[in-house]
C-alpha cells in the first residue's frame, strides 16, 4: 500500500510504557517522493487529548471545519508533531481521511518547532 503526505492512516501502534498495541490514527508527513520509493514512512502521532493544542509542535485537528471533516477522524484531535515515528508502509491497516496543503502547512510549521528548524 502506497501512501500520500497528508494521508490519516490507521496503524496498529505498540504501546511505549507496557505491553500491547492500540489501533491508532497518524499522519503521514514524508513527501510522495520517498513514499513511493521507501517501504518505510515518516509519520506523526494523533491524539485526541487537546490539553497542549496551543504548543507550537501541536496542530489542531478540528473535526467542526471543513478541514477536519476532511481528515476521517471522529473527533477533534491534535497532530503531536513532536511525536515521530518511522513505520512500513505495509502496516497501514488503511487511509481513513487526508488533510488539506493549509493543515500541512501548520503541521509543517509545527515540525520545524520541534526539531528546532528555522
Amino acid at each position: 500500500m502506497s501512501v500520500r503526505r497528508g494521508d490519516v492512516v490507521l496503524i496498529d501502534a505498540p504501546f511505549v510504557t507496557r505491553p500491547g498495541s492500540k489501533i491508532r490514527p497518524m499522519l503521514v508527513v514524508q513527501t510522495d517522493v520517498n513514499n513511493a520509493r521507501m517501504a518505510n514512512t515518516i509519520v506523526v502521532t494523533i491524539s485526541t487529548n487537546l490539553s497542549r493544542s496551543r504548543e507550537p509542535t501541536q496542530v489542531l485537528i478540528d473535526v467542526g471545519t471543513p478541514a477536519g471533516r476532511q481528515s476521517g477522524l471522529l473527533a477533534s484531535s491534535v497532530a503531536s508533531c513532536e511525536n515521530l515515528l518511522t513505520i512500513r508502509q505495509a502496516h497501514v491497516i488503511r487511509t481513513i481521511g487526508r488533510l488539506p496543503g493549509s493543515v500541512m502547512h501548520e503541521v509543517d510549521e509545527a515540525l520545524k518547532a520541534s526539531l528546532g528548524l528555522s
